[in-house]
């Protein structure tokens, strides 16, 4: 017989250790995932070569996000090509996990739609956003040819002798391309678009006298300027350019419309909404460094810094704002 005062035997250490590290295994299994996406470099993809705005804007903020995100590797990919949409399609096919955003200027959302056949993204599905992170300005420079100092003047010449008004960009189908249109529409003369291969061919050739004026990026066109080669006689933003306070915009001199371009960062078009909003606080509070700004400033750029809903609704209102003079000109891309 059994004695019923015997204790039962214990369990021995390693049975429990065994029934310990099969209760703990799902548990450790399932934090697995977010553990590596934690410590998954944040990937920052710029569509142009090293050197140019994007790409310095990628870097500034490669070098400060890692303080806003837990000391989070952040790198810089350049994928130059087809301006900046084969980056955009690197992006549109990323995890959207929060580990690969985008640099990129403001026209492959807002104006390219309208331009190109064949886009092979969706601005709105395809890309999510995170933060708008610097404007930058266009103005109207002319040069020898034409010789005139206001938009008034440009405006009687070209009336006057119509062949004058012609102006250069860095290409069909850029913004420069449009904004010219657009500004002659506004201003009620027909000025005629000569497209070079980038803004520096389209300088010298103003300077040249085979063309009456160019359409370019303020400080592009800033060395010039100054020099007394060319004169820019408007900018075309809302404010006077902090680089060349002395020009007066398109609105100052009695054409009533405004057009700017912008950086912005975005993720895939899935990223959740949590993820785009811990990076847009993180590029938010990048932003505010002196240093960043600075650097900013002397590349012509005006550092904003936005939520993702802010970045959405200045897209949408540029989006509707560049149909009209693409839809004017007839011109397509494939």
């Amino acid at each position: 017989m059994s004695d019923p005062h015997r204790r039962p035997p214990r369990a021995r250490p390693a049975l429990l250790s065994g029934l310990a590290l099969a209760c703990a295994l799902p548990m450790l299994a399932a934090s697995l995932p977010a553990l590596a996406q934690a410590d998954k470099p944040l990937r920052i993809l710029v569509g142009f070569p090293p050197g140019g705005s994007a790409d310095t804007i990628a870097r500034l903020l490669a070098e400060r996000l890692p303080s806003q995100l837990g000391g989070q590797t952040v790198t810089v990919e350049n994928k130059p090509g087809a301006a900046g949409r084969i980056a955009i399609d690197a992006l549109k096919n990323a995890a959207p996990d929060g580990s690969t955003v985008i640099v990129m200027p403001s026209g492959p959302v807002v104006l390219f739609p309208h331009v190109y056949k064949k886009l092979g993204y969706d601005p709105v599905k395809d890309l999510a956003p995170i933060s708008r992170l610097a404007d930058f300005q266009f103005c109207i420079v002319s040069g020898p040819r034409s010789n005139v100092k206001s938009v008034a003047e440009m405006v009687a010449k070209a009336k006057a002798d119509p062949p004058s008004a012609s102006y250069g960009s860095s290409g069909n189908g850029s913004v420069p391309h449009f904004l010219g249109l657009m500004i002659g529409e506004t201003a009620g003369i027909d000025l005629q678009h000569v497209p070079f291969q980038g803004g520096a061919p389209a300088m010298t050739a103003l300077m040249g006298g085979h063309i009456g004026y160019t359409v370019d990026v303020v400080v592009e066109s800033l060395e010039q300027h100054r020099a007394g080669k060319v004169r820019m006689i408007a900018v075309a933003g809302a404010q006077r350019a902090p680089q060349a306070p002395e020009v007066p915009t398109l609105r100052e001199q009695g054409v009533p419309m405004d057009a700017s371009a912008w950086f912005a960062m975005y993720g895939p078009g899935s990223l959740p909404a949590a993820t785009a909003q811990k990076l847009s606080a993180a590029v938010q509070a990048a932003m505010k460094d002196s240093s960043l700004t600075a650097r900013m400033s002397a590349l012509g750029l005006d550092p904003v810094g936005s939520t993702p809903a802010q970045l959405a609704a200045v897209q949408k209102a540029d989006f509707e704002k560049w149909a009209k003079p693409v839809k004017a000109s007839g011109f397509q891309a494939d």
